[in-house]
């Protein structure tokens, strides 16, 4: 990690990324793993941010457990870890430098989408689910930002915004465990991203802890457009910085 101007950025990264991932239940990843990205290389880039991000999950969990509905949680979620692994083989078998890129063009691709209000028309049937899950596990396993397919999915179902977020957590809790045994396998959790993902964990919780509590007081009304907003700029500014050096390689 450099000692310099830009870990300003990664901890300013990592308090947005947290507060989004509290809040609205995913995302985060959409703003850490790129920043990281840049700092580390994709490849450290997926493993920090999966060491960093594992105690969020559990503070996260209990919800999840309480309100979802596993009817509609566990196809997906099954199929999540299914393709997690050959996403991650995609990852370690592409050019680093190209796979910077690729990170950069998916964020964008996906705040794009969700910024649409796209929503899946007719019936969620069982094999919608599924193909949610395999997207979602795929680009995990290659961007480490498995998320928005999966939420997409879930903010297509009629229901109050309590039992949504309740499906998206559980639906994340998913993505964010299926990376973790092919991150191990490929090699990817070494001593310096596990040591760098553990010093970043307090912040990242508190931020994720402070973005729960402004759900509870009902901030969702007004924070949408903001992080999306925010998503945007960040995924533009890192493609651009990835390109300049992805030419130079």
């Amino acid at each position: 990690m450099p000692i310099d101007g830009r870990l300003a950025v990664v901890f300013i990264a990592i308090m947005v990324a947290g507060l989004l991932r509290g809040f609205v239940g995913f995302g985060g990843a959409l703003i850490s793993v790129p920043v990281f990205s840049l700092m580390l290389g994709p490849h450290a880039a997926i493993a920090v941010n999966n060491v960093m991000g594992l105690p969020a999950v559990f503070q996260l969990l209990p919800e999840a457990i309480r309100r979802a509905e596993r009817a509609f949680v566990l196809p997906i979620c099954a199929a999540i870890f299914a393709a997690a692994p050959i996403g991650t083989w995609a990852l370690v078998s592409a050019d680093p430098a190209a796979m910077t890129v690729a990170i950069s063009t998916l964020v964008l691709l996906m705040v794009a989408l969700l910024a649409s209000g796209w929503r899946l028309g007719g019936r969620i049937g069982f094999g919608k689910l599924i193909a949610a899950g395999i997207a979602g596990g795929l680009v995990q396993g290659i961007a480490g930002v498995g998320g928005p397919p999966v939420v997409a999915v879930a903010l297509s179902r009629p229901g109050e915004t309590s039992q949504q977020r309740a499906n998206v957590l559980a639906l994340m809790t998913a993505v964010s465990l299926s990376s973790f045994l092919p991150l191990l396998y490929y090699g990817l959790f070494t001593r310096q991203t596990v040591i760098i993902g553990l010093v970043l964990i307090p912040f990242y919780s508190a931020a994720t802890a402070l973005g729960a509590r402004y759900f509870a007081l009902g901030g969702q009304r007004h924070y949408r457009r903001v992080a999306l907003a925010t998503l945007a700029a960040i995924g533009m500014a890192t493609l651009i910085v990835s390109l300049r050096n992805y030419l130079k390689a």
